[in-house]
């Protein structure tokens, strides 16, 4: 059964095919990613899945692991022998996680477990479809060269971002390692999407890669792609993310997180430019120019044990520093301007008034500009028409009179660092590694304060 695309989605529409015998979990599958603003067709079970996926293109797949006759491995063992191409994502229960990762290995994007949760697997099937748009983009690209002037991706006209883009332009020319740091949420993919776009590896691919986002066997098998019957299951060979980067920019997102064995590998193919699948002991050249991120202080990890000090080095050959927004606060208005101009998800332009312009100006911003952004989504989708007010802006927007005393000073000083801690909790949405960072202190300490000040995720 087809559903039509409706509501709001924050990145690109995939035409998804949901694969679950059970009626009601394939009817709220569909039903959730179809509001998220995706084609969505119901089947309900893997051979039934076959006739779909021979006739029409699909850009996901999401599958149950355990269903009667071809279950959700099977399927995906034979989309893999079919050479079809989506994104393969499986749902599975806590007993079954060694089949997900078994099939993670064989080429599966992600795994869910459920009961799954909500917000996670829109974002995972967001995530799993910016990859396969990139992949579609990346072969239109190949072989094409195209010159054009690269679109500005930070706005700004603050003095560190000015400066910021200058580094950018100059680097882009080269192809040196560079290691972008900033908090999350500050655009570190945007500058690497920048140093490629604006590099001569521009039509060529650019791939990204989360390395926090899976454990290092699969991160391996990502990486480096294994050889056919490398491991018990692998019924194909599978070009790994650096040989599909081949003469272009491969970005390695949250790299501080990379196990150490991966560290090894990983310098060692960057160290010999030579790669080899999982099970091959066949090498291959490639030419990528790597671009690392993190949120992480990676040089006192490195001086301290906890990363490899030599692959430090090979990848931060130029080191890349992104502000937060609060110390670019200037360009506050900048940002509001330009997310309210590009309404998304069937929103409406916005309008401000200078009370509530100043709310927003004055906030910290502790999720930096992927907070902003997705306030002024919200606002965007929620708004009837008229002005935006102060008394419209969301609960985490301080200094409203009807959020906060008239005088702050007024109030005893634990009672100011509580309302502070309580804030950064809720605009982080309680990431704790994320909100230390704001609050500059460590989540042993941050975890103190929360006892003390009996804080709770109903904190106001």
């Amino acid at each position: 059964m087809g559903v039509s695309p409706k509501g709001a989605y924050h990145g690109a529409m995939a035409r998804i095919l949901v694969v679950d015998d059970d009626s009601e979990t394939r009817g709220l599958l569909t039903e959730s990613l179809a509001a998220a603003g995706h084609e969505v067709v119901g089947a309900e079970s893997g051979r039934a899945a076959m006739d779909p996926l021979s006739r029409r293109e699909f850009d996901l797949v999401l599958t149950d692991l355990v269903m009667p006759g071809m279950n959700g491995l099977e399927l995906l063992r034979w989309i893999k022998e079919s050479e079809l191409e989506p994104e393969v994502l499986v749902l599975t229960g806590h007993a079954e996680v060694p089949t997900a990762v078994e099939a993670m290995r064989l080429g599966a994007y992600h795994y869910l477990a459920k009961p799954w949760n909500d917000a996670e697997l829109k974002e995972v099937v967001a995530k799993a479809a910016e990859k396969k748009a990139l992949r579609k983009e990346n072969v239109n690209l190949k072989g094409v060269l195209t010159h054009r002037d690269p679109p500005p991706v930070m706005v700004g006209e603050s003095r560190p971002i000015r400066e910021l883009m200058g580094v950018v332009e100059r680097v882009a020319q080269s192809a040196s390692a560079v290691l972008i740091l900033g908090e999350n949420g500050t655009g570190k993919e945007l500058i690497a999407r920048s140093l490629h776009l604006r590099s001569p590896r521009a039509a060529r691919p650019f791939i990204s890669l989360n390395c926090g986002a899976m454990p290092a066997p699969l991160l391996e098998s990502e990486l480096f792609g294994h050889a056919k019957g490398s491991f018990t299951g692998a019924v194909a060979t599978k070009v790994g993310l650096m040989e599909a980067a081949d003469g272009g920019t491969l970005f390695l997102d949250e790299i501080g997180e990379m196990a150490p064995a991966m560290q090894v590998r990983l310098l060692r193919a960057l160290d010999s430019g030579e790669i080899r699948r999982v099970g091959s002991e066949r090498a291959f050249h490639v030419d990528v120019r790597v671009v690392a991120a993190t949120a992480r202080d990676l040089e006192r990890d490195a001086s301290e044990g906890r990363f490899r000090s030599d692959l430090y080095y090979r990848i931060s050959t130029v080191v890349l520093r992104l502000p937060p927004l609060r110390e670019r606060d200037t360009d506050i208005p900048l940002l509001i301007q330009h997310f309210a101009g590009r309404p998304r998800g069937g929103g409406r332009p916005l309008t401000f008034s200078p009370a509530a312009l100043e709310l927003l100006a004055r906030y910290a911003w502790p999720g930096n500009i992927r907070q902003l952004q997705n306030v002024i989504e919200r606002l965007q989708i929620l708004n009837e028409g008229g002005e935006i007010r102060p008394e419209d802006l969301p609960p985490e927007i301080p200094a409203s009179p009807a959020r906060e005393p008239a005088d702050p000073a007024r109030l005893p000083l634990a009672e100011i660092e509580r309302l502070h801690v309580a804030r950064v909790l809720e605009a982080t949405e309680w990431n704790k590694s994320q909100a230390a960072r704001v609050l500059k202190i460590d989540i042993k300490t941050l975890n103190k304060k929360i006892r003390d000040y009996g804080i709770s995720r109903a904190a106001t």
